[in-house]
């Protein structure tokens, strides 16, 4: 439901009452905005339909709204008090009908300024049959069902007015009970860009789960809460309204935050410090190719082998700040998933791989028809190239005649697909099936002597748990390893 602009009359500020209005309409359907003298200058499309509004608009509220008989004028409270709360009323339909209402209003403004108000009404109250102690009985059922509970409970209504609050909710938000039943939620929302959100949290046909949501304490401190929701009935089947548990997760959002932050940082240093590295190794491998080209002959066979050793441990150092760079830059804001063809991926990194496995002599085995794995393609492609790099640098000796092989079979699982990478090398102590994953460990030196950066792994680990997935190794000395991979089937 969205506010028609040619209601709002010359007094108000359009652009600043709009925001407020929409937000306002989304949680309840029956709102008014009246300007500084309780003239009536927009009425959402609900109400408009019930009542008509070409009949009202411009005249003041009380020829729609009248004081129940018996009952105080709402308008003196809320000229008086700035605020009025649920004071029953006599609704005054367009053909002359009349229904019962309750009305909540605020005035948007100190008291001090002639400023425009907004009123929610409640157009329908179910009758309530009550017990001997006063509540009603969809209410006693709450409170023996949900007062114990230790997250704050909230219950409204279709209107999306509070019928019940437990007082894990009053303690977390510093209202009392009473300050909190039979109010429009509207009314406790302090910003209009939260209202769709709590609506689209309280909407009965689409249950939610643990969904932050910002609000504000009664002393005005913020407060971030992980509210789950849903339609609940009466053990008679009638519907009692939606049941919305709540819990502080400030503390956990303000963590989050400060870590991402600390994220950030590290990234921009692993940046600035790799580029300052990069600079001086450019200048190091250029000069060795030099000393290589032009003064071979004259520093002799054991100076080139020095410079060999020098331009080797330079690439390695190449190597290990582009790793460090990946290691980054892995589960920063923006990346995605997605489900991707696996064996398109393996076949892209078997053809890269081949002068290497023809050098070697391995086999690397692919699977004939895989199922399709939810994880963004590049950091597929990048666990695939680690695993297999990795077991192709520590291949030693396969078992007995058998040739080099490394096998990679996907299976679908119930909630996840489970990736193995097998080979027959050398194989893993138990002792460092853990330590392997973290950055900068190796087992040591590859059987060709060359050392790796330590962090291939790692980089495997951070994509697969950025995933949501986990990994682990299978392995034991001379009988090969197995790297298994569970990646979740559904987007998290």
């Amino acid at each position: 439901m969205h506010p028609r602009h040619d209601r709002l009359a010359p007094s108000l500020d359009p652009e600043a009452a709009l925001p407020l209005i929409q937000g306002l309409t989304h949680l309840h359907d029956a709102v008014l905005l009246l300007d500084a003298d309780g003239r009536v200058t927009w009425m959402s499309d609900a109400l408009a339909a019930l009542c008509g509004a070409a009949g009202y608009e411009g005249r003041c509220w009380d020829a729609l709204l009248e004081p129940a008989p018996g009952s105080a004028d709402p308008w003196q409270a809320l000229h008086e008090d700035g605020r009025v709360s649920n004071a029953p009323v006599v609704l005054r339909s367009g053909d002359g009908g009349r229904c019962d209402a309750w009305v909540s209003a605020a005035r948007l403004g100190s008291r001090a300024e002639r400023c425009p108000s907004v009123a929610i009404l409640r157009l329908h109250r179910d009758a309530e049959a009550t017990g001997p102690d006063g509540l009603p009985a969809a209410r006693r059922y709450l409170h023996d069902l949900l007062d114990a509970s230790p997250d704050a409970v909230v219950v409204v209504d279709a209107s999306r007015f509070v019928t019940f609050v437990n007082p894990a909710m009053e303690a977390l938000l510093g209202y009392t009970r009473e300050e909190l039943l039979d109010k429009p939620l509207g009314l406790f929302v302090s910003r209009s860009e939260d209202l769709e959100r709590v609506a689209a949290a309280l909407d009965p046909a689409l249950p939610v789960r643990n969904q932050d949501l910002e609000l504000r304490r009664r002393d005005g401190s913020p407060l971030v809460v992980s509210v789950s929701a849903n339609l609940v009935h009466l053990p008679d089947g009638s519907p009692l309204g939606t049941v919305a548990y709540l819990r502080d997760v400030t503390d956990r959002r303000s963590s989050e935050e400060s870590l991402a932050r600390k994220n950030a940082e590290l990234e921009h240093y692993v940046h600035a410090v790799s580029h300052d590295l990069r600079s001086p190794l450019v200048s190091l491998l250029g000069f060795t190719r030099l000393l290589r080209e032009d003064f071979a002959s004259r520093i002799g066979e054991k100076g080139v082998h020095f410079l060999n050793r020098v331009e080797q441990a330079g690439r390695t150092m190449e190597s290990l700040i582009q790793d460090l760079l990946e290691l980054s830059r892995i589960g920063r804001t923006g990346e995605g998933s997605a489900l991707v063809d696996p064996r398109g991926v393996l076949q892209q990194l078997q053809a890269e791989l081949k002068p290497r496995l023809d050098a070697t002599g391995a086999r690397l085995v692919l699977p004939k028809d895989p199922p399709l794995v939810r994880c963004d393609r590049t950091r597929l492609y990048q666990l695939f190239s680690n695993l297999v790099g990795n077991a192709l640098d520590h291949m030693g000796e396969a078992n007995g005649a058998e040739a080099a092989c490394i096998d990679v079979e996907i299976d679908q699982r119930a909630e996840a697909h489970e990736i193995r990478v097998r080979d027959n090398g050398r194989g893993i102590d138990p002792q460092h099936h853990e330590r392997i994953f973290e950055i900068f460990q190796s087992l040591g030196p590859r059987p060709d002597g060359k050392r790796g950066s330590g962090i291939g792994l790692a980089i495997v680990k951070k994509i697969v748990e950025t995933q949501g997935g986990s990994v682990r190794v299978e392995s034991a000395p001379g009988q090969g390893a197995t790297f298994l991979i569970e990646l979740p089937r559904s987007a998290s």
